[in-house]
Protein backbone atom coordinates (compact mmCIF):
# COMPACT_ATOMS: atom_id res chain seq x y z
CA UNK A 1 0.00 0.00 0.00
CA UNK A 2 3.01 2.75 1.19
CA UNK A 3 4.27 1.65 -2.61
CA UNK A 4 1.17 2.87 -3.93
CA UNK A 5 0.71 5.68 -2.28
CA UNK A 6 4.37 6.72 -3.58
CA UNK A 7 3.40 5.93 -6.92
CA UNK A 8 0.48 8.21 -6.72
CA UNK A 9 2.24 11.18 -5.02
CA UNK A 10 5.09 10.76 -8.19
CA UNK A 11 2.49 11.28 -10.46
CA UNK A 12 0.38 13.70 -9.10
CA UNK A 13 3.73 15.96 -8.59
CA UNK A 14 5.10 15.14 -12.21
CA UNK A 15 1.36 16.41 -13.45
CA UNK A 16 1.86 19.48 -11.38
CA UNK A 17 5.71 20.33 -12.61
CA UNK A 18 4.12 20.08 -16.39
CA UNK A 19 0.81 22.29 -15.48
CA UNK A 20 1.92 26.05 -16.64
CA UNK A 21 -1.89 26.83 -16.46
CA UNK A 22 -1.93 30.32 -14.83
CA UNK A 23 1.81 31.40 -14.92
CA UNK A 24 0.44 33.68 -17.42
CA UNK A 25 -1.52 35.27 -14.82
CA UNK A 26 0.86 35.30 -12.58
CA UNK A 27 3.58 37.11 -14.88
CA UNK A 28 0.76 39.60 -15.70
CA UNK A 29 0.16 40.39 -12.01
CA UNK A 30 3.99 40.73 -11.42
CA UNK A 31 4.61 43.59 -14.51
CA UNK A 32 1.21 45.08 -14.82
CA UNK A 33 1.85 47.61 -12.11
CA UNK A 34 5.37 48.25 -12.46
CA UNK A 35 4.00 49.10 -16.11
CA UNK A 36 1.27 51.17 -15.31
CA UNK A 37 3.73 53.51 -13.32
CA UNK A 38 6.11 53.64 -16.51
CA UNK A 39 2.90 54.96 -18.42
CA UNK A 40 1.48 57.26 -16.05
CA UNK A 41 4.98 58.35 -15.43
CA UNK A 42 5.67 59.37 -19.17
CA UNK A 43 2.35 61.10 -19.45
CA UNK A 44 3.33 63.67 -16.04
CA UNK A 45 7.01 64.23 -17.29
CA UNK A 46 5.13 65.25 -21.35
CA UNK A 47 2.44 67.29 -19.14
CA UNK A 48 5.14 69.23 -17.29
CA UNK A 49 7.36 69.48 -20.18
CA UNK A 50 4.43 70.91 -22.82
CA UNK A 51 3.65 73.39 -20.06
CA UNK A 52 7.18 74.72 -19.55
CA UNK A 53 7.03 75.22 -22.77
CA UNK A 54 4.09 77.28 -22.99
CA UNK A 55 5.38 79.18 -20.23
CA UNK A 56 8.80 80.18 -22.03
CA UNK A 57 6.96 81.04 -25.08
CA UNK A 58 4.20 83.05 -22.90
CA UNK A 59 7.25 85.07 -20.78
CA UNK A 60 9.03 85.29 -24.56
CA UNK A 61 6.09 86.98 -26.06
CA UNK A 62 4.88 89.21 -22.72
CA UNK A 63 8.84 90.90 -22.81
CA UNK A 64 9.11 91.53 -26.48
CA UNK A 65 5.27 93.31 -26.81
CA UNK A 66 6.72 95.50 -23.78
CA UNK A 67 9.98 96.27 -25.52
CA UNK A 68 7.98 97.14 -28.81
CA UNK A 69 5.20 99.37 -27.53
CA UNK A 70 4.85 103.17 -27.89
CA UNK A 71 4.15 103.62 -23.94
CA UNK A 72 4.63 101.91 -20.89
CA UNK A 73 0.51 101.84 -19.91
CA UNK A 74 0.08 100.22 -23.49
CA UNK A 75 3.25 97.86 -23.28
CA UNK A 76 1.85 96.89 -19.89
CA UNK A 77 -1.83 96.10 -21.07
CA UNK A 78 -0.47 94.73 -24.57
CA UNK A 79 1.83 92.06 -23.05
CA UNK A 80 -0.34 90.57 -20.09
CA UNK A 81 -2.59 89.92 -23.41
CA UNK A 82 0.13 88.62 -25.89
CA UNK A 83 1.25 86.59 -22.84
CA UNK A 84 -2.02 85.07 -22.19
CA UNK A 85 -2.65 84.37 -25.92
CA UNK A 86 0.38 82.39 -26.47
CA UNK A 87 -0.47 80.31 -23.32
CA UNK A 88 -3.84 80.03 -24.97
CA UNK A 89 -2.73 78.85 -27.89
CA UNK A 90 -0.43 75.89 -26.09
CA UNK A 91 -3.86 74.43 -24.31
CA UNK A 92 -2.91 76.09 -20.96
CA UNK A 93 -5.86 77.27 -19.01
CA UNK A 94 -6.16 81.28 -17.69
CA UNK A 95 -7.15 80.08 -14.61
CA UNK A 96 -3.61 78.66 -13.27
CA UNK A 97 -1.86 81.46 -15.42
CA UNK A 98 0.01 84.33 -13.43
CA UNK A 99 1.66 87.23 -15.50
CA UNK A 100 4.21 89.37 -13.79
CA UNK A 101 5.77 92.35 -15.64
CA UNK A 102 8.68 94.53 -14.69
CA UNK A 103 9.30 97.54 -16.80
CA UNK A 104 11.40 99.14 -14.59
CA UNK A 105 10.66 102.96 -16.18
CA UNK A 106 10.47 101.62 -19.43
CA UNK A 107 13.01 104.35 -20.30
CA UNK A 108 15.14 103.65 -24.13
CA UNK A 109 18.01 101.41 -23.41
CA UNK A 110 16.65 99.43 -20.30
CA UNK A 111 15.11 96.41 -20.03
CA UNK A 112 11.54 94.83 -19.22
CA UNK A 113 11.25 91.42 -18.17
CA UNK A 114 7.93 89.28 -17.59
CA UNK A 115 7.81 86.24 -15.24
CA UNK A 116 4.88 83.59 -16.18
CA UNK A 117 4.00 80.79 -14.03
CA UNK A 118 1.82 78.29 -14.32
CA UNK A 119 0.21 75.25 -12.11
CA UNK A 120 0.19 71.32 -14.33
CA UNK A 121 -3.02 70.04 -13.17
CA UNK A 122 -2.61 66.47 -12.79
CA UNK A 123 -6.01 65.09 -12.53
CA UNK A 124 -6.63 62.12 -14.46
CA UNK A 125 -3.87 60.53 -13.42
CA UNK A 126 -4.35 58.09 -10.55
CA UNK A 127 -2.78 58.93 -7.30
CA UNK A 128 -1.86 62.22 -8.85
CA UNK A 129 -4.49 64.18 -9.07
CA UNK A 130 -4.56 66.33 -6.11
CA UNK A 131 -0.38 67.10 -6.74
CA UNK A 132 -0.12 70.39 -8.73
CA UNK A 133 3.44 71.02 -10.19
CA UNK A 134 4.03 74.86 -10.52
CA UNK A 135 6.45 75.46 -14.22
CA UNK A 136 7.89 79.23 -14.47
CA UNK A 137 9.84 81.09 -16.71
CA UNK A 138 11.53 84.70 -17.44
CA UNK A 139 12.48 86.47 -20.30
CA UNK A 140 14.40 89.95 -20.16
CA UNK A 141 14.34 92.42 -23.39
CA UNK A 142 16.17 95.57 -23.95
CA UNK A 143 13.94 98.75 -24.87
CA UNK A 144 14.73 99.72 -28.01
CA UNK A 145 17.66 102.50 -27.90
CA UNK A 146 16.90 104.14 -30.89
CA UNK A 147 13.10 104.34 -30.36
CA UNK A 148 11.25 107.63 -31.60
CA UNK A 149 11.24 110.21 -29.05
CA UNK A 150 7.44 111.52 -30.18
CA UNK A 151 6.91 107.91 -28.70
CA UNK A 152 8.63 108.61 -25.51
CA UNK A 153 6.33 111.73 -24.92
CA UNK A 154 3.18 110.45 -25.51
Amino acid sequence: CAARSSAVVRKLAARFARDESGQALVEAALVLPVLLVLVFGVVMAGRVVHAKIAVQAAAREASRTLATAPSEEQGLTDADGAARSAADGYGLSADGLSVDLESNGFQRGGTVSASVSYDVGLGGLPLLDAVDITVSSSHSEQVDPYRSREAVHR
